[in-house]
């Protein structure tokens, strides 16, 4: 398979984004877990590019990677509201969607690690597939308008529910070569995007929004089960919906346990760096700026009833993510000494001798990569940033902003929350 790709630099990290597509009035966007990594870079990247023409309802129940200080500026705007809630709550939800009425609900809310749903996958079911069929309800009574002339169910001009998914869904491709080999590009998708360099593969294969459904970990299962539950409330009600599936997020605001801020974290505490088996496992990454806009775009021109396949051209090993790490802290150490003051252990050596291999975990895919020919051609989307750009803004950021890592891991958000927000 051909598939392709589009590179332009970015000079700040969500501004100077002409606007592309359009904005007929004001919208109104309620965001589930938008105190979430990919959440909070979805509201930051559309106050960014939308200012004062959006309203924003923030709703996050805020439980361990949920963290308030994320939105701490945009929580403080006039136009932007937060409420601690579950999306499981169905008169919460009930009353937001009739007090607010959004055009647009963006269902970020969910447990999204793997290995926390291997250990505890009845938290998976109940957050993932059950919250998820509520606020899908809840929508689809506050968006009702009466029937059409086939008395078919017809909703309110404007509405659209997006599922945000995963492409973990799709299962496990198969990692047909050893060592990376050239990406060809299709004529299709060449007429949509120019310029990225050196793209490349480690199979023939890719997922595509026509790929069958199989998930193997509980995580994956209950985002089969809220996707599937999302297309039947379309076909059977008729609702306006659409669901994207992403590659492997990485960017600011990520909580440590996801492996790139593990890597960076660890680094500094002077810790090994744990890699599952022997880190042959293959992931396509998106930088999250590119996800957010990809998702914005879904929302104002995506068809009804379609999934999009957003991924990033950017596969590589897991084992060759924590070397690039490794070599750009050691980079910036040696050539920006005043970095070192972030090394817990500065006696410590930061090369590949700190990597340890451990138990493969269960039922670990093998390799994710995306074909978002699609979205590409259908709404001019492109992931704009290559992996050597984006890891390296990422690592400066981990190493920027200590003190919201330092929040995270130990829990000072919550006590932010209860300072700011316990009365409200």
């Amino acid at each position: 398979m051909c598939i392709g790709t589009h590179y332009i630099n970015m000079i700040l990290y969500f501004c100077n984004i002409e606007q592309s597509y359009t904005n007929d009035y004001m919208k109104k966007y309620l965001v589930t877990g938008g105190a979430g990594f990919i959440g909070a870079n979805f509201v930051k990247y559309v106050l960014a590019k939308w200012g004062s023409d959006v309203e924003i309802l923030i709703l996050d129940a805020l439980t361990y990677a949920g963290n308030p200080m994320t939105i701490k500026e945009e929580i403080e705007l006039p136009n932007v509201q937060f409420v601690k809630g579950d999306i499981g709550d169905r008169e919460l939800v009930t009353r937001l969607m009739e007090e607010f009425d959004p055009d647009f609900v963006v269902n970020f809310a969910a447990e999204s690690h793997v290995d926390r749903s291997i250990t505890n996958p009845r938290l998976f079911l109940e957050t993932n597939i059950l919250g998820t069929q509520n606020i899908l309800d809840c929508a689809r009574k506050a968006w009702l308008d009466g029937t059409d002339d086939q008395g078919k169910p017809k909703y309110r001009e404007g509405k659209k529910f997006l599922q945000i998914s995963t492409d973990e869904v799709y299962g496990s491709l198969t990692k047909d070569y050893d060592t990376a080999r050239p990406l060809e590009v299709s004529d299709e998708v060449e007429r949509v995007i120019e310029g990225r360099k050196n793209l490349k593969t480690f199979g023939r294969g890719f997922f595509t929004e026509h790929t069958p459904l199989a998930p193997r970990s509980p995580y994956s299962a209950a985002k089969t089960s809220a996707d599937l539950f999302v297309l039947a409330y379309h076909d059977t009600y008729g609702m306006p919906v659409n669901i994207t599936r992403c590659s492997n997020n990485y960017g600011p605001y990520q909580f440590p346990e996801k492996l790139i801020p593990l890597i960076i974290n660890n680094i500094l505490e002077g810790k090994e760096l744990p890699v599952y088996g022997k880190g042959e496992n293959v992931r396509d990454w998106l930088y999250v700026a590119d996800h957010a806009k990809a998702i914005d775009m879904v929302l104002r021109e995506g068809r009804i009833g379609e999934v999009y396949n957003i991924g990033g051209f950017n596969e590589e090993q897991n084992i060759n993510i924590v070397k690039s790490i490794i070599d750009i802290i050691a980079r910036i150490m040696r050539e920006e000494p005043t970095y070192r003051r972030l090394l817990r252990h500065p006696e410590r050596p930061i090369d590949y001798s700190i990597i340890r291999y451990v138990t493969d975990r269960p039922g670990h895919d093998m390799r994710y990569a995306i074909d978002p020919t699609k979205i590409a051609t259908e709404l001019g989307w492109y992931p704009e940033t290559p992996f050597t750009e984006g890891i390296e803004k990422t690592v400066r950021w981990n190493l920027d902003n200590q003190p919201w890592i330092e929040s995270v891991t130990s829990g000072d958000y919550r006590k932010y929350y209860d300072e700011m927000y316990g009365n409200r």
